[in-house]
């Protein structure tokens, strides 16, 4: 059985950050470590499905938005993935990482998506724990200049 990519990357190396996890034809998918991986601190539930609202309708309203292919949690729980179209250069998606968080944060009213219509799950929503780790996360990045390929582990 092949390994994926992700798998083959020591994770004891990684910390929160930018990645590119792996290129596959015109889709390169951007890893966003928002936790150290395998340190016991991981997002919860509530974090996640309310970043996963902001960020993706964020990102899908952006300058770049046809070139955005997915945005979704990592199921070991420390970040979210992001593919766009490789056509995007990473200093591109770097600034739209950066602008989307401070979208979020900048952000009043209702999650979007957040009603029994829109969302299998729209009672699990709170727009202050995506802004906590939003927050977090933009204050660890906000100096990031480049994203580092997992070949640069």
């Amino acid at each position: 059985m092949n390994r994926i990519k992700s798998f083959s990357v020591d994770h004891r190396k990684l910390d929160v950050g930018v990645y590119i996890s792996r290129i596959d034809g015109d889709i390169v998918t951007y890893d966003m470590r928002f936790r150290k991986p395998n340190t016991g601190e991981v997002l919860d539930n509530e974090s996640i499905h309310t970043t996963e609202h902001m960020l993706a309708t964020f990102a899908r309203n952006s300058d770049i938005a046809d070139d955005v292919i997915y945005f979704g949690p990592m199921g070991c729980q420390t970040g979210f993935y992001l593919l766009v179209r490789n056509n995007i250069s990473s200093g591109e998606v770097l600034a739209l990482i950066k602008d989307i968080l401070k979208k979020t944060l900048d952000y009043e009213g209702e999650v979007f998506g957040a009603s029994e219509e829109e969302c299998g799950n729209y009672r699990n929503l709170d727009l202050d724990a995506a802004k906590r780790i939003c927050g977090e996360y933009l204050d660890k990045i906000k100096n990031l200049g480049k994203i580092i390929d997992y070949d640069e582990v």
